[in-house]
This record gives structure tokens, sequence and C-alpha cells, in this order.
């Protein structure tokens, strides 16, 4: 008995409940390039998504939210993310020690870059968990000082 699964396709109002988010921001991020093919889509047809666009769909809020990214440096580590993947095709696809010390040099500074983007985003949680910390030792102060009056 073999099992195969058909994929089938979502409407965008599935997506939009299975992911979390609105119908509007999953055509604003197809707009930006972020998600899907929405341009092969004919005028005035729906549009439909496969279980891949929807994990896509899924880790690009999980960054958004996760690194507190803007639009900006969404698009920015997405397509950093897409050119690492096609530098590790060329890699694989290569046997020349010369191509491929090219391939890695090329890859360490989109590296580089998405490290970076990512202790800019650790820095700022850390100043404001220092910030609530210094609050709360603050409150914890006042409410010792008042349960002795």
């Amino acid at each position: 008995m073999s099992t195969s699964v058909t994929e089938r396709p979502y409407r965008i109002g599935e997506v939009a409940e299975r992911v979390g988010v609105t119908t509007r921001t999953i055509r604003y991020y197809e707009e930006l390039g972020l998600l899907g093919r929405g341009s092969d889509r004919a005028k005035g047809k729906h549009r439909l998504y496969t279980d891949e666009d929807v994990a896509r769909l899924q880790e690009l809020i999980r960054l958004r939210d996760l690194l507190g990214l803007s639009l900006d440096e969404l698009v920015a580590l997405t397509e950093a993310e897409e050119t690492r993947a096609l530098l590790r095709s060329e890699y694989a696809e290569t046997t020349s020690d010369r191509e491929r010390l090219r391939i890695v040099e090329t890859a360490i500074p989109i590296v580089e870059q998405q490290l970076e983007l990512v202790h800019k985003r650790q820095a700022a949680v850390a100043e404001f968990a220092a910030e609530l910390e210094g609050k709360l030792e603050t409150l914890q102060t006042r409410r010792t000082e008042l349960g002795k009056r």
C-alpha cells in the first residue's frame, strides 16, 4: 500500500487564518517579493498557495516577530538567504577548489551582514530588559518602604 500525499492549494483567506495574519499582509508581502508568485497569477484569478508558500510565510512572520524586523530589513534578510541558497547550490555543483573558495568568500560578508542585524536586535532587547529590571527593582524597593509604614 503506497501513500501519496497530494498537496492541495490554499486560498488566501485560508493561509491568512493558518498563519495568523491578514490577507492584506499576504498581498503586501507578495508585492515586496517576499512571498509567492503573485505575478504568475492571471488578473482576476484567485490567489492559490502551496504548503511551501504557507511554510515560507510562517518563517517570515517568525523572523519578523522574533527579531522585530522592519519590512526593509525582512526583505534584506530574505534576499541574503536566497543568495546563500544559490551559493550552496553552486558549491555543491563544482569540484574546483578555486571556484569553491570564491563561493565561500562571497558568502562570508552575506552571513556577517545577517549576523550584524541579529546582534543589533539582541542589544536592543538586552537594553530593554535592563530598563525593565531597573523599574522592577525600584518598584520592589518602594513596596518594601511602604510596607514599613
